[in-house]
């Protein structure tokens, strides 16, 4: 098992930037997919970013392509998401979260299929 803890979220305004950090216990976090999920409120929870277990492979939400980035350091056990750029409508809470694979090139986007998530950071973007 892993446990999950994000930190890194808080206020900013439109244009900012702000990194979050996903660091990993119990499990190595190199065991796993990992990615990022936001959920706004009254909004289902929806898939931001993914990386492969070596960090290779990397996929994203099309409305954060080229301002967000998704990395990893296995040696450090944490997953990073580095966002750019930030807009009103990224504001949400964000979720860590890994899906156990054999397959060290798989980015997974399916959020059911991911077994583990952190308890979430809020976002605030202001206009």
């Amino acid at each position: 098992q892993v446990q999950l803890v994000e930190s890194g979220g808080g206020l900013v305004q439109t244009g900012g930037s702000l990194r979050l950090s996903c660091a990993a216990s119990g499990r190595t976090v190199n065991n796993y997919a990992m990615g990022w999920f936001r959920q706004a409120p009254g909004k289902e929870r929806e898939f931001v970013a993914a990386i492969s277990r070596i960090g290779g492979n990397t996929y994203y939400k099309n409305s954060v392509k080229g301002r967000f980035t998704i990395s990893r350091d296995n040696a450090k056990n944490t997953v990073y998401l580095q966002m750019n750029s930030l807009r009103p409508e990224d504001t949400a809470v964000y979720y860590c979260a890994a899906a156990g694979t054999e397959l060290h090139t798989l980015v997974v986007v399916n959020k059911r299929s991911y077994g583990y998530w952190g308890q979430g950071t809020q976002v605030t973007v202001s206009s």
